[in-house]
């Protein structure tokens, strides 16, 4: 009988798959502390802008699609791949930018800065999908749709920043 190596085995990918996903989810820990509120409240806001309910739920889908994303490039890339080490790379530099945007935009009330922010973490998203990409293509399709909702915040961004500056 041929022997498993642990690695692939059933219940170190399930736990892998787990870790992937909680760590996709340290930006909403982060952010969570920093919602809008009364500033926000206040601001003049362009007619795209989504009810407030419609953000947790984005967001909860985009976290679990950005952690599957991330233990299938994991799962298929040789641990000393140097592309392995690129891709996660950047991968957890556009989580940093994810989560400092609630801190620049509710926390400081500096959609200026969190408008620089988010257009860095658009193009480190696209250069992970990349990087994924050339790995496991489902990894990158699985980012798809969270570049798609950060380019629609760029827009709100921009324009609560130009209609408030």
């Amino acid at each position: 009988m041929e022997m498993i190596e642990a690695s692939h085995r059933p219940s170190a990918r399930i736990w892998r798959l787990i870790a992937c996903v909680g760590v996709s989810f340290v930006p909403a820990i982060v952010g969570g502390r920093f919602g809008p509120g009364a500033w926000y409240a206040a601001l003049e806001k362009p007619a795209l802008t989504p009810p407030g309910w419609v953000f947790p739920i984005a967001w909860t889908a985009l976290y679990l699609a950005m952690g599957v994303a991330l233990f299938l490039f994991l799962d298929g890339t040789a641990r000393r791949d140097g592309a392995r080490r690129w891709g996660t790379g950047l991968f957890a530099a556009q989580l940093v930018l994810n989560g400092a945007w609630s801190w620049l935009f509710f926390g400081l009330e500096r959609p200026d800065l969190a408008l620089v922010d988010i257009v860095a973490l658009w193009a480190l998203i696209a250069a992970t999908m990349v990087a994924f990409a050339r790995r496991r293509g489902a990894a990158a399709a699985l980012l798809a749709p969270y570049l798609a909702w950060v380019s629609f915040a760029t827009y709100l961004n921009f324009e609560i920043w130009r209609l408030n500056g």
